[in-house]
C-alpha cells in the first residue's frame, strides 16, 4: 500500500528585482528589501568601503564567514574588507528571498564569477529605524584547483615512495610530505618563495638528502609548498605570492617561513611538513598553526641539497599534527639518539615574560602549573633584559652576515626582484663588516657558555613566539606589528638557534575570552645536544600523548 504524500507547497512568487541586469527574485515582495541587496552588490563590486560598513548592522553580534573561517562583529568584518582589495568580479543568476518574521528575512543569492566557477551568498537581513542591514552573512565560491599561496607544484602524489617493493612495509607507508620550496626535490626547480630565482632555476639533478630518506622510509610528495622569499622572514607574508591560510587562527597569519609546510599540514592536504629551521622558521608556524615541530640538533640531519640562509644556524625540521608521527618521522631522520633525558626538570627562563603577550603568557603559566603534576619544574637562573639583547642582536649579525655570504651577489644582480622587506634585510646584511661579524662570534661563545649553563642537566622550557599570530589587516609586510612580533620572538629563538640545541614545539591553546575564541600557540623543549627523540616523548607525556 503507498503512503499518499504530502501535496507540493505552491512556489513562490517572483518579485521583480531592482536591477535591470539582475534575474528575477522568488519570494515574497519585502518592501526596500531587494533595494538594500542590490546597494550591498553594487557597493561589492565597486569595493564601496563606506558603503558597506553602512549595510552591514553594526555592533559585536554580526557575523561573516566563508571557508577561512568566521568573522564576529562589524569592526572585524569592516577590517577584513579593507584589507583585501575588493571581492572577485561576479554577477547574481538567480535569488531568493525568505521571510523570517516581521523585521527579519533571508536572501540566498546563486553567483557566478566572471574568472570561472559558481558560488553562493546567504544573509540574513534585519530591518531597523534605519533600513535593511545585514546580521549575518555566509558566502560559498568554488575552491581553486590550486592554491598558489599554498603550493607551487602539487600532485596526488606529485612522487611517489622510493621504497623497493621487495623491502616490505616502511615505516612511513601511507603518509604524504609537503616540501618547503628550498628543499631540492629531483626534476623539479627550486624557487627559494622568490619568481626570479624560480625563473633562472634548472631542475634538481637529485632529492635533498632528508627528503630521498623520508622517501626511502615509504612517503610520498605530495608537493612543493610555499616560503618566505629566500626564507628570510617569520611572518609567511611572501610579498609574490601571498600568505598562507592558517585554519586553526582564520583571518590571521601562518607564520614563516615554513608557511607552506604548516599550511599543508594544518589543512589535512599532507601529513608531514618538510621544512627548515634558521632563527624559528618551524617553530613559530607550529605555534601560529597548532601543529608539533621539531628543529633538530644543529648538524644532525643533513643539509645537502637544502637552499642555505645562515649555514651556522640552518636545520632541516619536521611539522605534524600529532606527536606520534612527529616521532616516526624525527627516528626515520635522526641518527641514534645521543641523550635519553632520564627524568630531567623543566626549567623556565626568568626574564623573556616582558616579551609575551599577555594570552602567551598566562597559557605559559596555566601550562607550567599543570605539567608541574607530571614533571619536576625549577627555574633557570634568570636572563637580564642587557644580555638577552646582546644574544638577539648577535644572532641578527650572523645571521645577516651568513644571508649576504650566501646570496650578496645574486641579491646586488636582482635588487628591484625582492620584497620591501626582505630587500631591507638584506640592504642591512650589505652594511654588516667582518668586525661587527667578529664582534658577534665573540658574544655567540658567551650566550653557548651561559644557555649551556641553565640547561644543567634539564630541559629549558621557552615560549615558541611572542604572540598568537596576528591578523592579516595588521600584518602587512614590514608593517609596525609584524616588526615588533619579529624582534621579540627573534629573542625567545635565539636561545636554541644560537647553542645548536634540539627543540619540540608543543602545540598549546590560549584560554578563551567573552570577545573571541582560544588561538593556538606553543612552548618550545630546548634540550640538550642528540635529546631530540627523547624531547618528543617528554612532550607527548607532558600533553598525553603516547608514552
Amino acid at each position: 500500500m503507498s503512503i499518499p504524500s504530502t501535496p507540493p507547497a505552491p512556489p513562490p512568487a517572483p518579485v521583480p528585482a531592482p536591477s535591470a541586469d539582475g534575474p528575477v527574485a522568488h519570494g515574497p515582495e519585502i518592501p526596500g528589501l531587494l533595494e538594500a541587496f542590490w546597494a550591498y552588490e553594487t557597493a561589492l563590486m565597486a569595493d564601496d568601503l563606506p558603503m558597506l560598513d553602512t549595510l552591514f548592522a553594526p555592533g559585536p553580534d554580526t557575523l561573516r564567514g566563508d571557508a577561512a573561517g568566521l568573522l564576529r562583529g562589524h569592526d572585524a568584518i569592516s577590517a577584513f574588507r579593507g584589507g583585501r582589495g575588493g571581492a572577485p568580479a561576479r554577477r547574481i543568476v538567480a535569488l531568493e528571498v525568505r521571510a523570517l518574521g516581521a523585521e527579519r528575512a533571508a536572501v540566498v543569492a546563486t553567483t557566478e564569477l566572471l574568472r570561472g566557477g559558481r558560488g553562493q551568498q546567504t544573509q540574513v537581513w534585519r530591518r531597523g529605524e534605519d533600513g535593511w542591514k545585514v546580521a549575518v552573512a555566509h558566502v560559498a565560491v568554488a575552491a581553486p584547483a590550486l592554491d598558489r599561496r599554498i603550493w607551487r607544484v602539487v600532485g596526488d602524489p606529485l612522487l611517489p615512495s622510493s621504497r623497493p617493493p621487495g623491502e616490505g612495509p616502511g615505516s612511513l607507508d601511507g603518509e604524504s610530505i609537503a616540501v618547503k620550496d628550498v628543499i631540492a626535490v629531483e626534476g623539479q626547480r627550486l624557487g627559494g618563495g622568490s619568481p626570479a630565482l624560480l625563473d633562472r632555476a634548472r631542475p634538481a639533478p637529485r632529492h635533498a638528502a632528508a627528503l630521498q630518506t623520508l622517501l626511502a622510509a615509504g612517503a610520498e610528495v605530495r608537493g612543493i609548498a610555499a616560503t618566505d622569499e629566500l626564507a628570510y622572514s617569520l611572518a609567511g607574508t611572501n610579498h609574490h605570492y601571498g600568505t598562507p591560510p592558517n585554519p586553526r587562527a582564520p583571518h590571521r597569519i601562518s607564520g614563516g617561513s615554513s608557511s607552506g609546510p604548516a599550511s599543508a599540514v594544518s589543512l589535512g592536504h599532507a601529513s608531514i611538513g618538510l621544512g627548515t629551521d634558521t632563527g624559528g622558521s618551524i617553530r613559530v608556524p607550529a605555534a601560529f598553526q597548532g601543529l608539533w615541530g621539531l628543529r633538530p640538533t644543529y648538524g644532525a640531519v643533513s643539509r645537502e641539497g637544502v637552499l642555505p640562509l645562515a649555514p651556522s644556524f640552518d636545520t632541516v625540521g619536521l611539522l605534524t599534527r600529532d606527536p606520534a608521527l612527529l616521532a616516526r618521522a624525527a627516528t626515520v631522520l635522526l641518527p641514534e639518539p645521543a641523550s635519553v633525558l632520564e627524568d630531567p626538570v623543566l626549567r623556565p627562563v626568568p626574564g623573556l615574560e616582558h616579551l609575551l603577550d599577555g594570552e602567551v603568557a598566562g597559557t605559559l603559566d596555566s601550562t607550567l602549573r599543570r605539567w608541574s603534576a607530571a614533571a619536576r619544574l625549577e627555574a633557570a637562573a634568570p636572563l637580564a633584559p642587557e644580555e638577552l639583547e646582546s644574544w638577539a642582536e648577535a644572532f641578527r649579525v650572523l645571521q645577516a652576515r651568513e644571508a649576504w655570504a650566501a646570496h650578496g651577489g645574486w641579491v646586488r644582480a636582482h635588487r628591484e626582484a625582492l620584497a620591501p622587506d626582505v630587500g631591507a634585510r638584506f640592504d642591512a646584511a650589505a652594511s654588516l663588516t667582518p668586525a661587527d661579524e667578529e664582534a658577534a662570534r665573540a658574544v655567540r661563545t658567551r650566550a653557548v657558555d651561559a644557555i649551556s649553563a641553565r640547561l644543567a642537566d634539564g630541559v629549558l622550557v621557552v615560549p615558541a613566539a611572542s604572540s598568537v599570530a596576528p591578523l592579516l589587516h595588521e600584518a602587512a609586510a614590514g608593517s609596525p606589528v609584524l616588526e615588533g612580533h619579529r624582534a621579540r620572538t627573534l629573542r625567545l629563538t635565539c636561545l636554541a638557534g644560537l647553542a645548536g640545541l634540539p627543540a619540540v614545539a608543543v602545540p598549546l591553546s590560549t584560554a578563551p575570552t567573552p570577545g573571541g575564541p582560544a588561538l593556538p600557540t606553543a612552548l618550545t623543549l630546548v634540550g640538550p645536544p642528540g635529546s631530540d627523540l627523547a624531547l618528543i616523548r617528554l612532550a607527548a607525556r607532558l600533553e598525553g600523548g603516547f608514552a
